[in-house]
């Protein structure tokens, strides 16, 4: 009976994801891949996110630990591991369930984590030069072409919301413990 309740969850997450997309969104972010060390502190932090993409809405429970060496985050949903990511700086490892759909890449999960997280100075000097980074009143946008595609805000002390334009999705982050409690 569990697992079955848990493959049905599973389910229900696997069609709140989104799927490939016929049409390429209006805008490729730009890769970041920022050292660990680049963060300047040691972060250890348990989450609750909750993704929404269209009308689907999920939440999910992440650990996220950060050194010098190394950021390691996992995530998952209904006690089961669905992605298990490890950065050096050099090289992302990724384990992923297999009802993980395809359109979740481990390489836009750390994307959004560092856009939200790192300091600006560390993001502005990885970007393209036709890409800019601003942040004014807890607000970080990440912009082109007159446009924003990518944003934070910081809620409060522990939320963050993070809002995809490109690829129409939305997340909230919640610390909920460990470390010093803030994202």
């Amino acid at each position: 009976m569990r697992r079955l309740i848990a493959m049905l969850s599973l389910c229900l997450l696997l069609a709140a994801c989104p799927q490939k997309r016929l049409v390429a969104p209006p805008a490729e972010l730009p890769a970041l891949r920022l050292s660990p060390a680049s963060l300047g502190q040691e972060l250890a932090v348990q989450q609750r996110l909750v993704f929404r993409y269209g009308q689907h809405e999920r939440e999910l429970d992440a650990l996220l630990e950060v050194d010098a060496d190394e950021v390691r985050l996992l995530v998952q949903a209904m006690g089961q591991s669905g992605v298990r990511l490890q950065w050096d700086g050099r090289e992302l490892i990724q384990q992923r369930a297999p009802w993980l759909p395809a359109s979740v890449r481990g390489e836009r999960v750390l994307d959004d984590l560092q856009f939200s997280l790192w300091p600006l100075e560390s993001i502005r000097a990885v970007l393209p030069g036709d890409w800019q980074v601003e942040e004014r009143d807890g607000v970080r946008e990440l912009r082109h072409g007159g446009r924003a595609w990518l944003s934070r805000t910081r809620v409060d002390a522990t939320t963050l919301q993070l809002r995809n334009h490109a690829e129409g999705y939305d997340l909230r982050i919640e610390s909920v413990a460990g470390g010093d409690g803030s994202p």
